[in-house]
């Protein structure tokens, strides 16, 4: 480095670089380097040497293409992070990449980030890109937002078309709750306003890029906060256990009490040791240490040393806010691991709670997170997790979900514990370490729940029965619910009023999702009269609830009455039958019907069959065995 400045001691200030592939976010980085004297000796001569063989203008990009990919591909495929000084200033300047196909390198490269750049094309606007960075932003926490206006010279550095831009980004800030703190109209490929005032913009009265920069507030000491040492590893030598760990906030002392963990161990810290230096009295935020304890406790990996009168929040039932990174959608009962800080947990996704619209950025219902889309969840443990709720400018509550072959999947913030339903408290679900993808590559089809609802003597017993034999035949994992066999065992407490009838559809659909989360095809052969019921079900099941309407008239039914229970509710033996002096209310938009009033079993069976396969089917490029 040329530059000589003197640096100060705080810690350096982290910066994220934002923006969509091709809105000079290289460019501006590269030139901002330049401008501030902050390159390696010789550096400026090497990018106008490869610009010429190129056929290009100096071009600032190629100072950040430290892999051959992104000079290939001209995107930028993972995070990078670049010390950078000033005023006597230190910063680091993260690179995250712009490209959708690399925003998982984003989560975890801004994840400690104090302010961001965002830098839209202003003769382009925000585009896609653009809305899934600000809401990365709005994800991660980040408070001090920048607005480069970059490409200003396309535009002419017009004021009335650059302010309209300005109008459009803010706009779609102000509804993720983000406020940029300035618009700096610029030219990164040829300075205007990066470093210096440009001469072409003699309209506007703000920051350059620079000074915008340097009013980035200072890290927030966090030693006052409440002590979180997260334990990195427990390691002994000689007679003493040393509890190795990096404290992400507040102070720790030798001779005070600290709890450990959800077991709620007390225990004494007899030492503090720290890498390089004699043993200290005290410890503060940021610092890696080697605490011994009395007596001596051997915490786990991921435990959490804290004090007694400021615990974190402790639950099996949590809510987060997701920002999913497969190409897959996400649905109800995928299992996954929760990183969080040193820990790691096995959950489930209990429930999708909201997923984001990124058109008009509106939280709606959903059955599924569609492939790198926004959505607030709950997640569910086997066991009770110690969190922070996530805060804006910190690392409290900053979660990733990871899949099976350790892949980063989703970043999860952690908002709060979720409600839980009464008695509920001392049930910690395990979760599953088989993926519903995994089954299915293994068993060659996806499973599925299909809830065949009709009047007794439709028939669906029948064409449940007759699709189960055919589906096993050709190698499916199939499996029937079927009404009478549930009331001669699950159900049989269970009598036929309202609230036993939903009681009933309640318990059938517990194990339907059972079932199906373990990868077999269930047909569940229900009366299920009302509406709310395979409401609830359809609720219960998630994404994976079919339902089929076995039509028949009441009147081919009452003739069929297979089991003389039309004639006996006729003659006043049976009360609260369905159809006779109880209501069916037949489903408005089935997602099939098999009308078997003039049709023969079987071809109510073959139809059922076929629309089963199609649903379950895989795609060729799914089939791959594990």
């Amino acid at each position: 480095m040329t530059q000589s400045n003197t640096f100060s001691h705080e810690a350096a200030t982290p910066i994220v670089i934002v923006g969509h592939v091709d809105h000079g976010k290289s460019t501006f980085i590269g030139r901002l380097l330049h401008d501030t004297d902050n390159l390696q000796d010789g550096k400026v001569a090497q990018i106008i040497e490869s610009s010429k063989k190129r056929g290009l203008k100096i071009e600032w990009s190629f100072l950040l293409d430290s892999l051959q990919i992104e000079r290939d591909q001209g995107v930028t495929v993972d995070s990078t992070r670049i010390p950078f000084h000033l005023n006597k200033r230190e910063f680091v300047i993260v690179d995250a990449p712009g490209h959708r196909q690399f925003l998982r390198n984003m989560i975890t490269g801004a994840a400690d980030a104090e302010a961001a750049v965002l830098v839209v094309d202003a003769a382009e606007g925000a585009q896609e890109q653009t809305r899934r960075h600000a809401m990365l932003l709005h994800l991660i926490g980040i408070r001090h937002v920048i607005v480069l206006l970059n490409k200003a010279d396309l535009l002419d550095f017009d004021q009335k078309k650059i302010e309209a831009v300005q109008k459009s980004v803010t706009d779609l800030l102000e509804k993720l709750h983000l406020k940029a703190a300035v618009f700096v109209p610029a030219s990164a490929r040829d300075g205007d306003n990066i470093a210096a005032r440009s001469e072409r913009t003699p309209w506007y009265k703000g920051p350059t890029l620079t000074e915008a920069l340097s009013a980035v507030p200072s890290p927030e000491s966090r030693n006052e906060l409440p002590l979180r040492l997260p334990v990195q590893d427990v390691y002994r030598f000689g007679d003493k256990r040393y509890v190795a760990g990096r404290i992400e906030r507040g102070r720790v002392r030798v001779g005070e009490t600290v709890i450990i963990g959800t077991q709620k161990t007390p225990a004494r810290i007899a030492s503090i040791e720290s890498w390089h230096t004699a043993p200290q009295i005290s410890a503060v935020s940021g610092q890696s240490v080697a605490v011994t304890l009395e007596p001596d406790v051997i915490p786990d990996r991921g435990d959490i040393l804290f004090q007694p009168e400021a615990s974190p929040v402790s639950a099996s039932r949590i809510k987060a806010r997701l920002f999913w990174l497969r190409q897959e959608p996400l649905h109800v009962g995928e299992s996954f691991k929760l990183r969080l800080a040193t820990a790691e947990h096995d959950v489930t996704i209990a429930s999708i709670d909201s997923v984001l619209d990124l058109e008009n950025l509106t939280q709606n219902p959903g059955d599924e997170v569609p492939a790198e889309g926004f959505a607030e969840v709950t997640l569910a443990a086997s066991e009770n997790i110690l969190f922070d709720p996530f805060t804006p400018g910190t690392a409290d509550g900053r979660g990733v979900l990871v899949d099976r072959q350790q892949r980063i999947v989703g970043g999860a913030p952690l908002i709060d514990a979720a409600a839980v339903a009464q008695g509920e408290n001392a049930i910690h679900p395990s979760a599953s370490r088989v993926t519903q993808a995994d089954r299915a590559r293994q068993a060659g089809h996806r499973s599925g729940v299909y809830w065949l609802t009709g009047l007794s003597g439709s028939g669906k017993s029948t064409l449940a029965r007759g699709a189960e034999a055919q589906l096993f035949a050709q190698g499916l994992n199939v499996s029937v619910l079927d009404g009478d066999t549930l009331r001669a065992g699950l159900c049989k407490d269970l009598g036929f009023s309202e609230e036993s009838r939903t009681e009933n559809v309640r318990r059938a659909a517990e194990v339907a999702r059972i079932l199906s989360d373990a990868g077999q095809v269930v047909l569940v052969a229900l009366i299920s009269p009302l509406r709310s019921d395979r409401a609830l079900a359809q609720q219960i099941i998630g994404s994976d609830f079919n339902e089929v309407f076995v039509d028949a008239a009441l009147s081919v039914c009452e003739q069929r009455d297979p089991k003389g229970l039309y004639a006996a509710a006729r003659a006043g033996k049976i009360s609260g039958f369905t159809g006779i002096d109880a209501p069916y209310e037949a489903p408005e938009s089935p997602a099939l019907r098999l009308e078997t009033a003039d049709n023969g079993a079987d071809a109510g069976v073959k139809k059922l069959t076929d629309f089963i396969k199609g649903n379950v089917a895989l795609a060729a490029s799914a089939r791959k065995t594990l």
